[in-house]
């Protein structure tokens, strides 16, 4: 069985047909006749884009923004908060918090999802388990990838588990190894516990890095300087460096170029920087965001995502890869095209992943999106969308809009399907 998708527009503006066998693209041309028993898609009228994935979530905590409030609004708040609650994180609320999360992501087209999962003595390896039972049910559906993040002792109880849990996790089947460096007393001890598990295991590394506007902050330097001291090439990947955003131009091009050289990915978040960093700015604050033009023009890989969904440490977010492309536009200044790629093939890239393409051979992974330029796809909230992934079609939202002269009101509908 093959997918024919036809009539769509690709990124480059070409009117295309894409015959999808398997997971791959097997053929591309101006126009494709279908083949007896083949599937075919309409897609006249839509972008044809390479799909989203999410580099950066909390599947464990999202959703939970109406249980507790972050009372401060910034990073410190939100930890406390969500720590406040975790105790009643049952196994069946986790797993259906995070199943709901993953399926908003599929249904705005995203196929693949890297999420962290809390490993401490809050949490225990609680929610690592549950998240490890999503990525199961949900494969063939939505690629999961679960990040074990060992948290950072504030306690000697905690730094006394830290190391223990984070083995049992990588042990209960993590894919990836993480950590928080930047919230340890000592950042070089949080840092090399966590890579040196990944060492261990020979998984790759994503760390939260320098999640802070202190503009000493180091955390991204020295992680780079650690890969390129070892060789460690598993894959690495940094997350948030707001701090980058906030050094001299001449300091963030330097890292920047070391970061390049190390093979390291960054993951700029700037829903949730944006909401958590600068509080204590009354004038004048600093965007949370990280140094995504010094990070590209050094030719690092640079991803984005969305990081937490409705819950303490973002209460706003909707599982949309528009709205993080959306943001590294308007606050980050990169062009649409580059935002996209940003929320696609860079974070692809940073989670391991192959890049797709409307190229013959390259792997099937797109999202149709009812536009008529990218700005306008990026731009849109609750536009029709298609997930498409190798010949499945494994989501697809519909939008009904009646806007009526003499009409009583507005009516706005939209439905979803996710098989």
């Amino acid at each position: 069985m093959t997918l024919l998708l036809q009539g769509a527009t690709d990124l480059h503006g070409r009117r295309v047909d894409v015959r999808i066998e398997g997971p791959r693209v097997a053929a591309v041309a101006p126009s494709l006749p279908p083949v007896p028993g083949e599937d075919v898609l309409d897609l006249t009228g839509s972008l044809l884009l390479p799909a989203p994935a999410e580099p950066h979530a909390h599947l464990d905590k999202a959703l939970t923004s109406h249980r507790v409030p972050n009372r401060t609004g910034d990073l410190a708040g939100a930890i406390t908060a969500i720590r406040a609650i975790a105790a009643d994180f049952t196994h069946d609320d986790l797993v259906d918090r995070a199943t709901r999360a993953a399926h908003e992501y599929l249904a705005n087209g995203t196929t693949a999802i890297r999420t962290h999962a809390d490993v401490g003595v809050h949490a225990g390896t609680r929610h690592l388990r549950a998240l490890l039972q999503v990525r199961d049910a949900l494969a063939g559906l939505v690629r999961v990838q679960v990040v074990a993040l060992v948290s950072a002792p504030f306690t000697a109880e905690e730094a006394e588990a830290g190391p223990r849990l984070l083995a049992e996790a990588i042990d209960l089947g993590a894919d990836v190894v993480g950590g928080a460096p930047h919230l340890w007393a000592d950042r070089d001890a949080g840092q090399a516990l966590s890579f040196g598990a990944a060492v261990r295991a020979g998984l790759p590394l994503d760390l939260h890095t320098d999640e802070t506007l202190d503009p000493t902050a180091q955390g991204l330097l020295d992680l780079a300087r650690r890969v390129a001291a070892t060789g460690f090439d598993r894959g690495v990947t940094a997350s948030h460096c707001v701090s980058l955003g906030v050094h001299p131009l001449e300091v963030a091009r330097s890292t920047a170029r070391a970061v390049a050289a190390a093979g390291i990915g960054v993951v700029a978040l700037p829903q949730t920087n944006l909401f958590l960093q600068g509080r204590d700015h009354v004038v004048a604050p600093p965007r949370g965001l990280t140094a995504v033009r010094a990070l590209l023009d050094a030719g690092a890989t640079v991803g984005a995502g969305g990081d937490n969904l409705r819950d303490p440490f973002n209460p706003m977010g909707r599982a949309d890869a528009c709205e993080a492309a959306s943001l590294l536009v308007t606050a980050g200044h990169l062009s649409t095209r580059e935002a996209w790629l940003a929320v696609s093939a860079g974070a692809r890239r940073c989670m391991g992943l192959p890049v797709p393409e409307v190229a013959e051979g390259a792997v099937a992974e797109f999202v149709a999106i009812a536009a008529e330029s990218l700005d306008a796809a990026v731009a849109g909230a609750g536009t029709a969308r298609v997930a498409i992934s190798g010949e499945r079609v494994p989501a697809t939202t519909r939008v009904h809009r009646s806007v009526g002269a003499t009409g009583p009101a507005v009516v706005v509908g939209a439905g979803v399907a996710i098989s």
